[in-house]
């Protein structure tokens, strides 16, 4: 893949399960300097990352977090442990998903009417929060990435209230291998959330455009 524009060199994932270590594994092999950080201290997980993400460096959260994007890969009920401190003023990528019958239920999301992402911009609320790659699979996220171009070259959408931080995320999925498709606010992520069309397939720009016109309708159109 292409190497990164100079706007966007270094990847910060908090988190280090399935998904943040796919995510670092594609952020490596587009060029991005990526730094992973959990809850644990680096001594404990620096021969893990060694080993499942070659190239990616152990980091205490706050090192993660100084990076020129941040990927928030933690699980959902686990979101109050992030120090929104540490996220003012970063563009940051919310993959979580909110998907009660499988992770059960949990009070701050299913007694809430807005999306998982628009709960979790308000708690970092210094941050600039954009929705994406929770659409999915983590082994579709290295499997999948085609170069730009490329015939039927899969998309993945984005959300979110800033549209330099969309840009930003944008470029960064274009150099994982997909083509970015941009939904609007993050009130739009409830089209791709779990349950969805979208979250359920694979589908190209043009298939993410029509299915975003159709979710935008009104329900008595």
């Amino acid at each position: 893949m292409n190497t990164p524009t100079p706007e966007l060199r270094t990847v910060g994932i908090l988190g280090a399960g399935r998904v943040g270590t796919a995510i670092a594994r594609q952020a490596l092999k587009a060029g991005y300097a990526v730094k992973i950080a959990t809850a644990k201290p680096v001594d404990e997980i620096s021969l893990l990352v060694q080993i499942i993400t070659p190239g990616a460096l152990a980091a205490e959260a706050a090192e993660a977090a100084s990076a020129d994007l941040v990927v928030v890969a933690v699980p959902l009920h686990k979101y109050r442990t992030l120090d929104a401190g540490l996220l003012a003023g970063k563009t940051v990528i919310d993959v979580m998903n909110y998907w009660a019958p499988i992770d059960g239920e949990v009070d701050d999301f299913e007694n809430d009417h807005r999306t998982s992402s628009e709960i979790i911009q308000d708690f970092l609320a210094g941050a600039k929060v954009v929705k994406t790659l929770n659409h999915i699979g983590y082994h579709e996220l290295e499997e999948d990435g085609t170069e730009p171009g490329t015939p039927g070259r899969r998309a993945l959408a984005l959300a979110g209230d800033r549209d330099e931080a969309k840009a930003l995320v944008a470029g960064f999925l274009d150099r994982l291998g997909y083509d970015p498709v941009d939904a609007g606010p993050l009130t739009a992520g409830r089209a791709f959330q779990p349950g969805t069309e979208i979250f359920n397939g694979s589908h190209t720009a043009e298939q993410l455009q029509t299915l975003f016109s159709v979710a935008a309708e009104p329900a008595n159109a």
